[in-house]
C-alpha cells in the first residue's frame, strides 16, 4: 500500500521541477495550501446538498410546477407478467421480431398485444414532466446560486483581470476561504447528483451520467489537489453561465411556454457559443498553454491538465456545430426551437455519439 500511494503522489508528476510535496507544508498558522484531504469534506456537504434538493423539490419546485398547472401523467401500466417482465429487465427493453415471435409463441399472445406491453412498461418508467420540472428547476436554482458567488468572489480576485495571476509564484499560492467554498461546493454538488442517481427514477442514460459524474469528480479533485484552484474557477464559471440559461429553457418547455423556451434557447445559443468559442479558447486555452508555459514552464501533470482542456474544446465545437444544426433545421421546417436535453442530443449524429457523451463528462469542470 505504501508503495502505491508513493507512486500515485509522485513529486515529479504532480509539481513543478524543484517542488516537493515537503515544501506546500502550510507556511503559518491559519495560512495552508489545498491538500487532498480537504476533499473529504465535500462528502457530507453533499449529503447536505441532496437533503436540501430533497426539501427543494417537494416544498418549492412542486408546489411551483402546481401553479403552472405541470401534472403527473398517468400513464397506463402494464398488466403483470413474469415472462415478459423478465425480457425487459434482462434482454431487451425493445425487442425485435425475433424475440416478438418467439414470445408470441411461448405466451400464446399475439405480437401486436406483446409490443403494446412493451411499449406500456418503457412508459411507466419515464418520468414525467413535473418530475424533470423539479429536478430542472433545483438545478437552474444551483447554478444560479453558484453563478452568482462565483462571480462575485471572481471580480475581486486579480486573476480575473490578469490571468498572468493564475500563475505567479506557482504552486505556492495560499488558498483563501473563498476560493476553498467556491471548489468544495461545486465539487460536492457533483457527488449528490452521484448519490441522487440511485435514487431516482432510472433513466436510459444512466450509465451515460453516472460516467459524466464520476469524471467530473474526478477532474475537479486533480485540479484541486495539483493546486490550479485559480484557473479552474475561471474555467467553472465560464460554463456555468451557459447551464443556467440551459435549465431555465427546460422549466419554460416543461410549462408548455414554447415562445419563452424559444427566447432562452436563443440566448443560450449565443451564451454558449460566446464563451464556449471564443472566452474558453482565447482567454482560458491562452493562459494555460501559453502564460503558464513562460511563467513556470511544462511539467506532467501541466501536460495532461492542457491535454484535457484541448479535448474540451474539440468537443466544445462540435457540441456547437449541433445546436447550429438543431437550430437551422428547425428554421427550415419553420418550426419553435426546441431545447433538447443534454442525455439525448448524442442520438442527432450518431458518429458524435462519443464525443456528445465526453462533452457531458467534461463540461463541468472544464
Amino acid at each position: 500500500m505504501a508503495a502505491l500511494s508513493a507512486w500515485f503522489w509522485n513529486e515529479r508528476f504532480w509539481l513543478p521541477h524543484n517542488v516537493t510535496w515537503a515544501d506546500l507544508a502550510d507556511p503559518a498558522p491559519g495560512v495552508e495550501y489545498p491538500k487532498a484531504g480537504h476533499l473529504l469534506s465535500a462528502l457530507p456537504l453533499a449529503l447536505g446538498i441532496f437533503a436540501v434538493r430533497v426539501v427543494f423539490e417537494r416544498c418549492i419546485a412542486g408546489p411551483c410546477a402546481s401553479i403552472l398547472q405541470i401534472q403527473t401523467e398517468l400513464s397506463r401500466r402494464a398488466q403483470p407478467n413474469a415472462v415478459l417482465d423478465k425480457v425487459f429487465t434482462s434482454i431487451t427493453k425493445s425487442p425485435d421480431s425475433k424475440h416478438l415471435e418467439g414470445l408470441s409463441k411461448q405466451l400464446d399472445w399475439d405480437v401486436r398485444k406483446i409490443q403494446r406491453w412493451f411499449r406500456q412498461r418503457r412508459n411507466q418508467d419515464k418520468p414525467s414532466n413535473r418530475t424533470k420540472f423539479c429536478e430542472s428547476m433545483w438545478r437552474f436554482t444551483f447554478y444560479l446560486c453558484i453563478f452568482t458567488y462565483g462571480i462575485r468572489f471572481l471580480l475581486q480576485s486579480p486573476w480575473m483581470w490578469d490571468t498572468r495571476h493564475c500563475w505567479y509564484n506557482y504552486p505556492y499560492q495560499v488558498l483563501s476561504s473563498g476560493l476553498y467554498y467556491y471548489y468544495i461546493t461545486e465539487l460536492a454538488f457533483y457527488w449528490s447528483l452521484m448519490f441522487s442517481q440511485f435514487t431516482d427514477i432510472k433513466r436510459k442514460d444512466f450509465l451515460i451520467m453516472f460516467i459524466h459524474h464520476l469524471a467530473t469528480i474526478s477532474l475537479i479533485s486533480f485540479s484541486y489537489v495539483n493546486n490550479m484552484l485559480r484557473v479552474g474557477s475561471l474555467v467553472m464559471c465560464v460554463h456555468d453561465t451557459s447551464d443556467i440559461l440551459l435549465e431555465a429553457a427546460k422549466l419554460a418547455n416543461y410549462a408548455k411556454s414554447q415562445r419563452l423556451c424559444d427566447i432562452l434557447f436563443v440566448v443560450f445559443s449565443m451564451i454558449f457559443f460566446a464563451t464556449r468559442l471564443i472566452i474558453f479558447p482565447f482567454w482560458i486555452l491562452n493562459t494555460t498553454l501559453f502564460e503558464s508555459w513562460e511563467i513556470i514552464g511544462p511539467y506532467p501533470s501541466w501536460w495532461l491538465f492542457n491535454s484535457l482542456l484541448l479535448v474540451l474544446q474539440l468537443l466544445h465545437v462540435i457540441w456547437s456545430y449541433l445546436i447550429a444544426r438543431i437550430a437551422f433545421k428547425a428554421i427550415m421546417r419553420g418550426k419553435s426551437w426546441f431545447v433538447f436535453p443534454l442525455s439525448s442530443c448524442w442520438k442527432a449524429v450518431p458518429v458524435f455519439q462519443l464525443l456528445s457523451v465526453l462533452i457531458e463528462t467534461l463540461r463541468s469542470f472544464c
